[in-house]
């Protein structure tokens, strides 16, 4: 394998540790990254505690070559995500004029910038703002950490204006073979076919439908050819166990 170009999502809030909201920004980065060659290495979630925010996105910016944060720069008092990633760089917070400018061409009424909404301008100095179409408030940019809002909309529409200036490695390809056959009864050959494959990863994930236990099994690895051949590896050792392969696991890989 070419060497990895790696990405950490944080994601920052209490409403997704409690619960009440179910991340979507998640499997929708991971797969956008893929498609630049870039993997999702690691995942975290953390609550809205200044001292956690700024030690996570300290850890993580030093560990993978992009960062992304989600959550925690809108209007309320629990959006401390901007003040807390100036802290990690050691930077002041200010009000940006550019951001400034957006949020005013935004409400008709001068009146409806009001000082909550305002805080959706104040940007660490230094930073680079990220474009948002949506809304106007904009995310920003620390060197190799981006920081974007948590509703998915947002989101996306952030990550579109900003991922050109990502650069990847080669993207991975991905097969996937289900059967309905335990992972205890294949344990053993994926391990050999594991080791026969070095340049690839192979995933086990089992799954109970209309009362019978199957396995999706998804090969992951930047050569085809040895995804295609791990994979197909796979799938006569299940027909030769005598199990029912099925061509749609419906596994995301």
């Amino acid at each position: 394998m070419s060497e990895a170009v790696r990405a950490c999502l944080i994601i920052i809030g209490n409403e997704i540790l409690s619960g009440r909201t179910h991340d979507k920004n998640l499997p929708y980065l991971a797969e956008e990254l893929n498609k630049l060659g870039i993997r999702l290495a690691e995942t975290r979630v953390i609550p809205d505690i200044e001292t956690t925010i700024i030690e996570t996105v300290n850890e993580c910016r030093a560990k993978f070559d992009y960062v992304f944060t989600t959550g925690g720069i809108g209007p309320t008092h629990d959006d401390i995500t901007s003040s807390c990633v100036a802290r990690a760089f050691g930077v002041e917070i200010e009000l940006n004029p550019q951001a400034h400018e957006l949020l005013k061409s935004h409400y008709e009424n001068p009146a409806d910038l009001n000082e909550a909404r305002l805080r959706m301008a104040h940007i660490p100095v230094g930073a680079e703002l990220i474009d948002n179409p949506v809304s106007k408030a904009p995310g920003f940019r620390m060197e190799n950490v981006y920081v974007m809002a948590g509703v998915p909309m947002i989101m996306q529409a952030m990550f579109q204006g900003i991922k050109h200036q990502l650069t990847g490695g080669r993207p991975m390809v991905s097969r996937s073979v289900g059967g309905y056959i335990p992972e205890g009864a294949i344990a053993k050959v994926l391990g050999e076919i594991q080791h026969d494959f070095p340049d690839t990863d192979i995933g086990s994930y089992p799954f109970l439908r209309e009362g019978k236990l199957g396995t999706t099994l998804v090969v992951r690895g930047e050569e085809a050819k040895d995804v295609d051949l791990a994979s197909e590896r796979i799938r006569a050792v299940i027909i030769e166990l005598g199990r029912e392969i099925i061509e749609d696991s419906g596994a995301v890989s």
